[in-house]
């Protein structure tokens, strides 16, 4: 066999290693590659060609030669996302993947070639996972336009995320983050205060207008969400409150409830947030925590996980299983009721115990 290896020419395995075969051969000054499978049926259609193109046989019509490469993909993958709501992270990741892979042949990227990558380039499992997702979103494109035939960041399975621990806001440490804004950045409060108390994401709460509130009904009805999925945001008393503050003569339905800070692309809440939970002394906090403060206070106020998906808008009840855990300090109120059960005294026996004691002193 290793002989007919080398007498054969125009039959190679690519990716080496793969078990796929390809031919390769020249007909009319052009060039032909067809990829194959087993390397006997390859070397079968090798010679099969090269018999017919001597024979001045039709020839299969090449396609366009030009060659796709990642950045072909990468290209139509941002044409699909440009008016999405989280455009500017397609594009940081376009970047450094174009920096990376873009070069590359599509149809010659192997899913274990794709899978050492991220390992290579990424420290945690959640960062490498969403550029895997990105990965494959190019490739979907491609096979939806007809540029790639198969798609390689399908093939190997995600890197399993750790849980994590999800930062909430104590009662008192709430407090003190509204007092530091309301010294430094008062303007910005009802923002802070609509946030923690309505779970909304950034983006909802930002490019919500006033014709979506409904003061009567206390709630703001959400068309776009990250979903996808129009729902609705219930105000209870201080988020009413910091709603109201913003109202003034001269509104349009059209205007954004809140003014929009930062470039086009993005929405800045850490130009005024930041020092504020410094002054405030609070760490390992950043503005998506809001929503797990939202969270873990319906919680610790007895709502059930379905109702926790249904007010945070979760697309899945596991994501708000999360937030099933409660405060140390609820957790301690919970655990003290059994000392007090064991200390109680247990009314609804003692007519038994008299009764007993009764027939002690007859008998």
């Amino acid at each position: 066999m290793k002989s007919q290896e080398k007498t054969v020419r125009g039959v190679y395995e690519h990716p080496a290693g793969s078990g796929v075969w390809w031919v390769n051969y020249y007909a009319k000054g052009q060039r032909h590659r067809e990829k194959v499978g087993r390397k006997g049926d390859a070397i079968k259609l090798y010679q099969t060609r090269k018999a017919d193109a001597l024979a001045g046989r039709k020839l299969p019509v090449l396609r366009n030669t030009k060659q796709v490469i990642v950045s072909d993909l990468i290209d139509l993958a941002l044409k699909a996302t440009e008016n999405h709501k989280d455009r500017r992270n397609y594009v940081s990741k376009a970047e450094i993947v174009r920096t990376d892979l873009g070069g590359r042949a599509a149809s010659e990227v192997t899913p274990q070639e794709i899978a050492d990558w991220l390992e290579s380039r990424f420290k945690t499992p959640a960062t490498s996972n969403r550029y895997k997702a990105f990965i494959s979103l190019c490739y979907r494109q491609g096979m939806r336009n007809e540029k790639v035939s198969g798609n390689p960041a399908r093939l190997f399975s995600k890197r399993r995320e750790s849980a994590g621990r999800i930062r909430y806001l104590s009662r008192d440490e709430y407090n003190r983050v509204c007092d530091a804004i309301r010294k430094q950045f008062p303007a910005h409060l009802p923002e802070f205060v609509v946030s923690v108390n309505t779970g909304m994401r950034l983006t909802e709460q930002y490019s919500a207008t006033w014709s979506q509130v409904d003061l009567s009904r206390r709630a703001i009805d959400l068309t776009e969400t990250k979903n996808g999925t129009a729902r609705t945001i219930h105000l209870n008393a201080d988020a009413l409150a910091a709603i109201e503050s913003l109202r003034h003569p001269g509104q349009k339905p059209a205007d954004r409830i809140f003014a929009r800070c930062g470039t086009k692309d993005r929405f800045d809440t850490r130009s005024w947030f930041v020092p504020c939970l410094e002054a405030a002394k609070i760490t390992g906090y950043v503005w998506h925590c809001n929503r797990h403060t939202f969270c873990s206070w319906l919680a610790m106020a007895g709502a059930t996980i379905k109702e926790i998906q249904e007010l945070a808008g979760h697309k899945t009840i596991t994501m708000s299983a999360r937030y099933a855990h409660l405060s140390p300090d609820h957790k301690l109120s919970v655990l003290d009721r059994i000392t007090a059960i064991a200390t109680e005294k247990p009314n609804s026996h003692q007519p038994k115990t008299a009764t007993r004691s009764k027939r002690a002193k007859v008998a």
